[in-house]
């Protein structure tokens, strides 16, 4: 299957099959269909351990991005390599989203669906912290690909 979930938060209960056909339809919009990725939404005390250890910034953030494509292995005893279908991982603070988005004023569902969007381009290469101008290239693709995928599903169970 090209798209894994893992959820390991419980107070907001995610839809894993919705979540598997937004993140096929945002690869479709970027060109990827198909390509494999996986998802884990997770709570901030795992996505602070994960940014001090890879960005050795101590605190949770939104959204990180572990790329795989640039990994080759050799096939075959000539020169010719092989690039994974696999794209990479996305990792997601849910309750850093859920508080964006009240700040935001927008649904929870919208929130993931942007940081979906913003963790799926990191693994095609897209880095707004690289400078102005590539951050300026990732807003615009950002919001193209939200207008390509069309209508957002319902991420997340309603309680009671």
């Amino acid at each position: 299957m090209p798209v894994t979930v893992r959820c390991t938060v419980r107070r907001i209960p995610l839809r894993r099959t919705e979540i598997e056909r937004l993140a096929q339809r945002i690869l479709g919009a970027t060109g990827e269909p198909l390509a494999d990725v996986s998802l884990s939404f997770i709570g901030d005390a795992s996505m602070r351990r994960l940014n001090r250890q890879y960005r050795r910034k101590d605190a949770p953030t939104d959204v990180l991005a572990f790329p795989m494509r640039h990994i080759r292995t050799r096939v075959t005893s000539h020169a010719s390599r092989f690039t994974s279908s696999m794209l990479g991982d996305v990792v997601i603070s849910v309750p850093q989203a859920a508080r964006q988005a009240c700040e935001r004023g927008l649904p929870l569902h919208h929130e993931l669906a942007t940081l979906l969007i913003h963790g799926i381009l990191h693994l095609l290469g897209y880095d707004h912290e690289r400078n102005l101008r590539e951050a300026q290239r990732m807003q615009r693709k950002e919001q193209a690909v939200l207008r390509a995928i069309g209508p957002l599903l319902a991420l997340v169970t309603r309680k009671g």
